[in-house]
């Protein structure tokens, strides 16, 4: 399993990354692999005010559906379009292609909250 030390992580199984003001976030290698093949993503509209802890999206697998979940406060600016067409990604490249949205933060301080790469990995086990 694949844990970036550059990203910070939820106990929820979501990945955070504040890269040019913005909050990118997707879900883990764990997760991903847990899930099994993922074969559709539902994701929140451009706009929409998101809460820490609270539900943005739901992932579909050949196992389960799985809710997602905002690591921070603030507004989605863009979701990740090609999940419509190609869900896969999420499997592929949970870390880059396979992206669900960015987040606008209301507050990047709020990352600090997160999970390190280390830390997460303990949740794990």
């Amino acid at each position: 399993m694949n844990y970036p030390e550059s990203l910070k992580y939820t106990k929820d199984h979501e990945w955070a990354n504040l890269e040019g003001g913005l909050v990118t976030v997707g879900i883990t290698d764990y997760a991903q692999d847990s899930l099994g093949d993922v074969v559709y993503v539902e994701l929140p509209a451009v706009g929409k005010e998101l809460a820490a802890g609270k539900e943005f999206g739901v992932v579909e697998s050949v196992k389960s559906v799985s809710s997602l979940y905002s690591p921070i406060n603030g507004t989605v600016v863009e979701a990740n379009s090609a999940l419509e067409g190609n869900s896969a990604l999420v499997n592929k490249a949970p870390y880059t292609d396979g992206w669900m949205i960015k987040i606008k933060p209301a507050n990047p301080a709020e990352l600090n909250t997160l999970l390190s790469a280390s830390d997460y990995q303990k949740t794990l086990s």
